[in-house]
């Protein structure tokens, strides 16, 4: 690995990490595009698509560790909710990751896609009032929550992204939890998805070890402080940020998909 790499692979994963601890999701949605275009611009080698989602499920692990700690207080993680949610997708992150190994990268690709599309709709979609419930009045259906997170886990371990791009729409659109509890919770259950996806990368080979390490510095320093950027930004323009990027991305993959 020479400098130029060192220095590209950790700016990735800083960008990443800030809008994770920022937005709630586990920053895949913006680092796995960037794993596989940025480097060839540099003249670098170029990371095949199995070896992206293994280094974006290693460094999804260690940013919302870091989101998580900057949100412990507040009363922002919604325990109930995460292990409802936390559990599922822990199991369905688990058989996707472990899964992915017999589909080729188109597939992984596609799914990434599929996944990216349907959150971009999602966020959308009216969110009227969320944030106007106070935080220790806040319900929702449990089984509901659970059913949702553990097809997102199994779709989220496919591509190695812990899922947090579509699991904040559906906290926000489908369980109706305000924004802020959305964004902390998130992180959590994403770090309990991160453990299935982790273990089905590592078993099956998909991990590169020296990337995975500097973008894992990057999580480190960076998530925090987003996490410390999104509790002072308006919850609108978040939602705004997130449905924009989450569009972006999309549009993105599904051009690469079809003019393959």
């Amino acid at each position: 690995m020479d400098f130029t790499f060192i220095i590209t692979i950790f700016f990735i994963g800083f960008i990443g990490s800030y809008i994770s601890g920022m937005l709630g999701i586990g920053g895949s949605i913006i680092k796995y595009p960037m794993l596989l275009y940025i480097p060839p611009l540099f003249g670098l080698a170029a990371f095949s698509a199995h070896e992206v989602s293994g280094i974006s499920a290693v460094q999804v692990f260690f940013a919302t560790i870091g989101g998580v700690w900057a949100y412990r207080k507040g009363g922002y993680l919604n325990k109930t909710l995460i292990g409802y949610m936390g559990v599922s997708i822990l199991i369905g992150s688990f058989i996707g990751g472990y899964g992915s190994r017999l589909m080729t990268e188109d597939g992984i690709n596609l799914v990434y896609g599929i996944l990216a599309l349907i959150a971009a709709v999602m966020m959308f979609v009216s969110k009227k009032g969320i944030d106007d419930i106070p935080l220790d009045q806040v319900k929702f259906n449990k089984w509901l929550a659970a059913s949702l997170a553990l097809i997102v886990g199994i779709g989220s371990g496919i591509v190695g992204a812990a899922g947090a791009f579509l699991l904040v729409p559906i906290m926000l659109v489908v369980l109706k939890i305000p924004t802020r509890m959305t964004i902390a919770s998130s992180l959590a259950i994403t770090f309990l998805s991160s453990i299935g996806a982790i273990v089905g990368k590592i078993s099956t080979g998909q991990v590169e070890f020296l990337p995975s390490v500097i973008m894992i510095v990057a999580s480190l320093i960076a998530s925090p402080l987003g996490a410390m950027a999104g509790k002072k930004v308006n919850t609108k323009i978040l939602q705004v940020i997130l449905a924009l990027l989450i569009l972006a991305t999309a549009i993105k993959i599904w051009m690469e998909i079809l003019l393959s």
